[in-house]
């Protein structure tokens, strides 16, 4: 009975407007009399009841109210259902003056013939959803116990959550209600449910009604309120997930097949990142986009964002061929209507890069290819001065002589009086970058940012494995600290960066207050379900070399002047005249060509003179935490 009802639903639902706009009409009269209609009105009755019919059955056709599912009724479609009723009774009402001049046709007969019609049309609709929502079979009976479900957060995004709870019985949950911090709130009750206590009852309202799962709907919330709120959820025996953040919810959209497990991206993120779109549309659409180190960690993000903006083409430099594979297919899949460009090739191959610019054209490039790992690149600087110099020179050369607009480099805090080969480079990079600015028609800028959350190679994925595999957590010093940020927050500010860049500027970003990389290895591990030093110990290697306890943002010489955006800040930097870096970078390039390792220090040393290179030993032997050793 059912499939039949549903392969004609159309039918039925005609059916039923047909019911209730009669009904309507005939109510309205009856009313009128006393339930004791004359019988010279019956004439009249028989005449308007076509009319009718044929007003707003068309009205109702025209607004779409023959469409849509009843049981996922919304106020979108009691919108349309108002204006429908509406239009339909105003046409009714100018019939009835126009062809009958009233005759036989009271006044308040229009006006509840229109009251009635508008209330039927639009309350068995939500009487449907209703009773779907509240006492639907499926909810009723069921052997399988439903998850006791309590949201944290009675806003927008907590409604839209419990709303979709209660109209998919599929989803075995049951909302028992919302915690909620805002007085204006406490006590108020949304989309039928209690707000039962603010964050501090969080224990007593699990224990009190045996909730199994805890989901944290506040999408506007800081890294330090999240962190707060899970604290809270801790101390209860309740699971607890969590609605991603307003940055990952870019499209707007809100669902519960989006709420997760609660990971460091949420702990750690600091106020969202409030994109000036149009400023960034204004450089990024309809414009050929060239992204260098396209399958890396941050490329990869940067031609996500770009694509967004619907630029004319998106070119995808990169070396190795699976990530670009891999990148290439995921834009495809998610912008069908993009020009996709994937380009294999060497930042370090002059004709290469040449023909790259001769034949694409890009009018934008972002440069985020580079060599990021200060071990590796310590006892690799040749190739480090290779890549991270002699790259970034060959394709700012070939974006200045092709007439690039704008030419943005990816930097980062360990350029910041270095200590380390990786950081050194980078530094002379900004240095060329900048220097070429001043002579040449293409913006160069430069954003400097610190380590990046979860990118390829950190230190995240490290810990994870090593938790996996039940410890040891190795950290390398017990007050080695970082400035972090999740990758979708620096690429958007990398973004923002290179739409109010007008050559010459180091933006900096706000990264937040450094976090202690053994506070990131411990809730890491609390986020596996385990305790550190009980369940997952933590032991210390010692800094190795080019490593350093602390990362700086700015040089002393640098002051930092604000930008309309309070995220990001401009780094003053001095820079040596271009003609004079060009000679001294020629001769790095071929000591680190001819493997001469001591000259190729030596210049190092004589292009960034802050440079201090630190020989940092491993530790002979591991050294576990305290807290892991008493335990012991």
């Amino acid at each position: 009975m059912k499939e039949i009802v549903y392969r004609n639903r159309l039918i039925v639902i005609f059916v039923m407007t047909n019911l209730i706009i009669v009904s309507s009409l005939l109510l309205a009269y009856a009313i009128r009399f006393d339930f004791s209609i004359p019988s010279s009105y019956w004439p009249r009755i028989g005449t308007l009841i076509p009319a009718v019919l044929v007003i707003k059955l068309a009205v109702f056709w025209k607004f779409g109210c023959f469409r849509g599912w009843w049981r996922y009724v919304s106020m979108p479609d009691l919108v349309q259902i108002v204006k429908a009723s509406f239009l339909g009774s105003f046409i009714f009402v100018a019939y009835a003056v126009l062809v009958y001049r009233l005759d036989q046709i009271p006044r308040s007969v229009l006006i509840l013939d229109g009251v009635f019609c508008f209330l039927a049309i639009g309350g068995i609709r939500f009487m449907t959803r209703a009773f779907r929502e509240h006492y639907h079979p499926l909810r009723q009976g069921t052997e399988l116990r439903q998850t006791c479900a309590l949201i944290v957060g009675a806003g927008d995004a907590g409604q839209l959550i419990a709303r979709e709870v209660r109209s998919n019985p599929q989803l075995n949950l049951d909302v028992i209600g919302f915690i909620d911090d805002d007085p204006v709130k406490r006590k108020g009750i949304f989309q039928g449910l209690n707000v039962l206590g603010s964050q501090t009852d969080i224990t007593r309202i699990v224990d009190e009604y045996g909730v199994d799962e805890i989901i944290i709907a506040i999408s506007s919330a800081t890294g330090k309120q999240i962190k707060k709120i899970v604290e809270r959820c801790r101390e209860s025996d309740a699971k607890f997930r969590i609605l991603p953040g307003v940055g990952d919810l870019i499209d707007g959209r809100v669902s519960i097949q989006q709420v997760r497990d609660v990971d460091l991206n949420d702990l750690l993120g600091r106020e969202p990142i409030s994109l000036d779109e149009v400023q960034i549309n204004s450089y990024l659409r309809g414009k050929r986009v060239l992204v260098t180190g396209a399958g890396g960690s941050i490329g990869s993000e940067i031609c996500r964002q770009v694509a967004r903006f619907n630029p004319q083409k998106l070119i995808l430099f990169e070396n190795g061929e699976t990530p670009l594979f891999l990148i290439e297919q995921e834009l495809i899949q998610k912008h069908a209507d993009l020009t996709i460009v994937p380009i294999i090739g060497d930042v370090r191959n002059r004709s290469r890069v040449n023909v790259i610019f001769d034949e694409q054209m890009p009018q934008v490039v972002f440069h985020a290819a580079a060599y990021k790992h200060v071990p590796m690149m310590e006892r690799n600087p040749a190739e480090a001065v290779n890549n991270n110099v002699q790259g970034t020179r060959l394709l700012a050369d070939a974006a200045d002589h092709a007439g690039v607009e704008k030419f943005v480099m990816i930097s980062t805090d360990k350029a910041v009086r270095p200590t380390n080969i990786m950081g050194t480079t980078k530094r002379i990079a900004e240095l060329y970058t900048q220097s070429l600015n001043k002579t040449s028609k293409t913006s160069f800028v430069t954003t400097r940012f610190g380590n990046v959350l979860g990118s390829n190679g950190s230190v995240i994925p490290t810990f994870k494995e090593q938790i996996a595999k039940g410890g040891p957590v190795t950290v390398t010093h017990p007050e080695v600290t970082r400035f972090f940020m999740t990758i979708p927050e620096s690429t958007q500010l990398v973004l923002q960066a290179g739409s109010m860049g007008l050559g010459g500027e180091i933006y900096l970003f706000d990264m937040g207050e450094a976090v202690k990389i053994q506070s990131l290895a411990e809730e890491l591990i609390r986020l596996s379900g385990l305790q550190p030093h009980e369940d997952i110990e933590i032991v210390y290697t010692g800094l190795r070399s080019g490593e350093k306890l602390y990362e700086e943002l700015l040089l002393d010489d640098e002051g930092a002047l604000p930008t309309p955006h309070n995220q990001i800040c401009i780094a003053q930097s001095v820079t040596p005249p271009h003609e004079e870096l060009v000679v001294m970078i020629e001769l790095l390039v071929a000591d680190a060509k001819a493997r001469n390792l001591p000259g190729l220090k030596e210049k190092l040393q004589r292009l960034v003179p802050e440079y201090t290179p630190v020989e940092n030993k491993p530790l002979a032997k591991v050294i576990p935490h305290p807290a892991t050793a008493m335990h012991q």
